[in-house]
Parts: C-alpha cells; structure tokens; sequence
C-alpha cells in the first residue's frame, strides 16, 4: 500500500496530512499538498523519505489555519523568516505553507515573499485529490509539479537540479503515459 518501507517519521508526516487536512476543513481554509508529498499522493505511493511536507494556502486564509494547528501543539519554527510562508514543527514534523493569492483576473500567484504577484500555472489547483491508503488530499496538479520541478534550477540558479527532482519529474511522466 505505501510502495517503499515506512518509517516512523513517514507515518508521522502521513498523520500530520490527515491533520492538516482535518484542521484546514474544520476552519474554512483550502490547503493543496505541494512537493515531494504532492507527488507521491498523485501516484498512490510512497516512493522516498521526505525531510517535511509542503502546502499551498490562501495568503487570506493563514491567520485561521496558523491558530488552529499552533492550538493542536504545533511551533512556529523560528528558523525561517517571517512573513514568506507558515513554517510550524511538532517533534520531528515539520510542516510549511507558502501562500497563494489572486490577481485582479482572478489568476493565481504566489502570494508573498521576493516573488510575490508572480503568475503561478493555469489549472494548478484543479488537480484530483490524491490517495495513499487510507490518507487522502489535496495536491496540485500533476503539470504543476512538473513544471516546478523542471523550472526551480532555472528560477533560481544559484540551486542546481538534484537527482531526486530528476527521479520525481521521471515518475509523473510515468504516471501521465499509464
């Protein structure tokens, strides 16, 4: 069911998803899985660790999700700057939000930090909800990662491709063709 072997952190992320996702709903606030996370619940499967599990939010929206999960036991992780996106750790669970807004068009864009007001992909919040066992959640959609995936040593050159990146952009292909 998960694909590879599940370790303690693993299975801690996967209940700090079903949390997120339990929390955003009992709020009103709409969260989409991003990252390697994202790409795994598209394909059903855990298919490596993961250092944290990364989200999108509505920039609106953080103030009501920020309380509600610091008032379930989560920290603010006083390591990241303030202001960009919503970094929270619980143990060894760390969770971020990078936020989202609209443009006068209604567009999506990123919505706060140096790229703020950015353009973000057409249809990137459209995707299907993705599954891995019982778990479930919103991801972006699949074009979405790929496209991050593909364009981060671009956007920022500074960081060159890593292999595993490579591998996730492989695997989403993959899963376009089955």
């Amino acid at each position: 069911m998960y694909g590879r072997r599940v370790d303690g952190l693993t299975e801690r992320q996967l209940a700090s998803v079903d949390e997120v996702v339990e929390v955003a709903a009992a709020v009103g606030v709409e969260v989409w899985l991003r990252g390697g996370w994202a790409m795994d619940f598209h394909l059903g499967r855990v298919t490596r660790p993961h250092v944290d599990v990364d989200w999108y939010c509505w920039r609106a929206d953080v103030e009501r999700l920020a309380s509600s999960l610091i008032g379930r036991g989560w920290r603010p992780d006083l390591r990241m700057p303030v202001g960009v996106q919503l970094d929270l750790f619980r143990g060894d669970v760390e969770v971020s939000f990078a936020y989202l807004a609209r443009d006068a068009a209604g567009r999506v864009k990123v919505g706060a930090g140096p790229w703020a007001g950015t353009p973000l992909p057409a249809g990137m919040l459209d995707g299907p909800p993705g599954r891995i066992g019982p778990h479930t959640a919103p991801v972006i959609s699949v074009a979405a990662q790929i496209e991050f995936k593909e364009m981060f040593p671009v956007w920022m050159p500074e960081h060159p491709r890593r292999p595993k990146d490579a591998d996730d952009v492989a695997r989403l292909r993959a899963s376009l063709i089955a």
